[in-house]
This record gives C-alpha cells, sequence and structure tokens, in this order.
C-alpha cells in the first residue's frame, strides 16, 4: 500500500511543517469560489480576462486579481496575444487531480464542510 500525498512524517515520527505549511497555503489560494471557477473554465481551454469576465458575470478586477493570485502560486501561466494576455492552467493533470479529489471528498462527506459553522456557507456571508 501506497503513503498518503501528504504524509509528511520523518523517520522520528515528527511531522515536516514546512511541507504542511505549503500545503495549506495552496489550499488556501484554492480557498475562492471565483478562483475555483476561474481554474474550472481554464480547464476547458486557454481564456483572456475579457472572456473570464464575460463567462464568470465578475469585474474585470476581481478577475485580474484572482489570475494574480492564481499565477503567483503557480497554479496559472500566461502568454501575449497581440494587445490580449491568455490564461491557462500551468499545471492541468496536477490541478484537475486536486478538484478531483476535492470533489470526492465533498460526495463522502455530505453536507458537513457546507455546515461547518467554522468554514461553511453561513460564515462565509
Amino acid at each position: 500500500m501506497t503513503s498518503a500525498p501528504l504524509d509528511t512524517s520523518e523517520p522520528d515520527g515528527h511531522s515536516d511543517l514546512s511541507a504542511l505549511s505549503a500545503a495549506a497555503c495552496m489550499f488556501r489560494s484554492l480557498g475562492d469560489a471565483g478562483r475555483l471557477e476561474i481554474l474550472r473554465h481554464l480547464a476547458t481551454r486557454e481564456h483572456n480576462v475579457r472572456d473570464l469576465t464575460s463567462h464568470l458575470d465578475l469585474a474585470q478586477s476581481t478577475v485580474s486579481a484572482h489570475l494574480a493570485c492564481l499565477r503567483d502560486c503557480g497554479l496559472v501561466s500566461s502568454r501575449p496575444l497581440g494587445r490580449s494576455t491568455m490564461w491557462s492552467l500551468a499545471t492541468g493533470p496536477e490541478i484537475l487531480g486536486v478538484l478531483a479529489a476535492a470533489e470526492q471528498l465533498l460526495a463522502a462527506t455530505g453536507d458537513a464542510v457546507a455546515l461547518c459553522p467554522t468554514y461553511g456557507e453561513a460564515a462565509n456571508r
């Protein structure tokens, strides 16, 4: 049997806190519904900010800020195309794997996360 992906135990049984911290940072970068929507759209093909703004019904400044966050975290990349910038997933298979695993975990836990008083939908209002 293989070990868990986040198994950062060292031989003495202690956790590598820097690996756990990096994982927590990655999950915070995914912790916004707008950023998840952007990633979902970029999974289909590359888009520019104008397309994403139109598809997601978000303000241009919001889309740009989310893309900057995702770029800084290494999750998306861009390329110039004329006067526009095209955005795509930087790590397509890996990020899609994380999102698929999240969907499986959500299905397994039912509504527990959405109903959580600390992190659930009511707490974000």
